[in-house]
C-alpha cells in the first residue's frame, strides 16, 4: 500500500518548485501525490501573508489550476501516480484538513515566507508545520 504525499499550488513559480520536488519524491517512492489548490466561497481573493501571495479562488478555478499543474508534473514524471483537487479555505488550514481527511503521510510546502517579516507574521509553511497531522517537508524555493 502506498503512502500519500500532498502539496498545495497557487500558480506561482515557487509553489510549482515545491510541487516538482514532491512529484520527484513520489515517483521514487511509489507514493501517490495529491496536488491541491485552495479556494474560498464563489469569489476570487488575493491573500498576502508575509511574503507569501496566495490566490483563493472558487472551486472550479482551483480544480482547473491543480489539474493543470498535475498534468505538467505527469509529463516530467510519467511513472508517478498524481491526482488533483480543490480544498476549501485558507491554504495552510486547507492543506492540514486535507491531509487529515485523506490520511496523508507527508505535506510538502515551499519555504517562502519563512524569513524576515513573513517569519513574524506567519506563512503557509509555518501554519502547516504548527498544525500538521503528519511529517512536513519544506522545500527551499526562494
Amino acid at each position: 500500500m502506498s503512502n500519500i504525499i500532498i502539496v498545495g499550488v497557487d500558480g506561482s513559480d515557487t509553489a510549482f518548485a515545491a510541487a516538482s520536488r514532491a512529484a520527484a519524491l513520489a515517483a521514487k517512492t511509489g507514493d501517490e501525490l495529491r496536488v491541491v489548490s485552495a479556494h474560498a466561497k464563489d469569489n476570487t481573493e488575493v491573500v498576502h501573508i508575509g511574503s507569501d501571495t496566495w490566490i483563493l479562488d472558487d472551486a472550479d478555478q482551483a480544480n482547473k489550476l491543480s489539474a493543470n499543474i498535475a498534468a505538467r508534473l505527469r509529463q516530467a514524471h510519467p511513472e508517478a501516480n498524481i491526482t488533483s483537487g480543490a480544498i476549501h479555505g485558507k491554504p495552510a488550514e486547507g492543506l492540514v484538513k486535507e491531509a487529515e481527511a485523506i490520511g496523508a503521510q507527508l505535506i510538502v510546502v515551499g519555504n517562502v515566507g519563512m524569513k524576515g517579516l513573513g517569519r513574524v507574521l506567519g506563512s503557509v509553511a509555518s501554519g502547516v508545520v504548527n498544525s500538521a497531522p503528519c511529517d512536513v517537508y519544506i522545500v527551499k524555493t526562494s
